[in-house]
């Protein structure tokens, strides 16, 4: 049975390198915000909007255990996923976790350019994203770091770099 969760901070690949890995492996992808969206038929924006941070971490809380008895699978975390609750030992005992690790020069050249898709972004200077980037991943590493394996998702930029990563990825996990 194969049940890998990937986590990261927004922008560090988890969805791209995901598909391309569960399609490799011939094994479902499951982006975990994704699932959320689809089961409550509302944004995750709209979702901390209506019921505010603390409500919707328990209902992604929820939704984690749930996806994470399904099998032979890969699962893509949110970003704060790792930090609440017991969620990084729920994820270690039952499956393998790979902390996606980008640069933070790399991540901001990704989030500049989804500025608009992010609500957390919008409105943010070059020097303010930035800021913001360093500053979250300091808070979230000693989450990210209990992951068990550590993979630099740095390069994702093209379909020749995912697929180099991917197998990359195979070989860290001796799949």
């Amino acid at each position: 049975m194969t049940r890998i969760f990937l986590t990261g901070y927004m922008g560090a690949g988890k969805t791209t390198l995901g598909k391309a890995f569960a399609r490799e492996l011939s094994i479902p992808f499951i982006d975990l915000d994704w699932f959320i969206e689809a089961r409550f038929h509302k944004t995750i924006r709209e979702l901390f909007a209506l019921h505010g941070e603390a409500a919707f971490r328990e209902l992604e809380r929820n939704m984690l255990h749930e996806v994470g008895e399904f099998e032979d699978l890969v699962i893509s975390t949110g970003g704060g996923t790792p930090c609440f609750f017991d969620n990084m030992d729920y994820m270690n005992s039952h499956g393998q976790t790979v902390f996606l690790e980008v640069a933070p020069d790399v991540l901001f050249n990704r989030l500049r350019l989804s500025t608009q898709q992010r609500p957390i972004l919008q409105g943010k200077t070059d020097e303010q994203l930035r800021a913001f980037i360093v500053e979250a991943l300091e808070k979230r590493a000693p989450y990210y770091l209990q992951s068990r394996y550590r993979f630099d998702a740095g390069k994702l930029e093209n379909k020749r770099q995912i697929a180099a990563s991917v197998q990359e990825l195979r070989g860290l996990l001796g799949l």
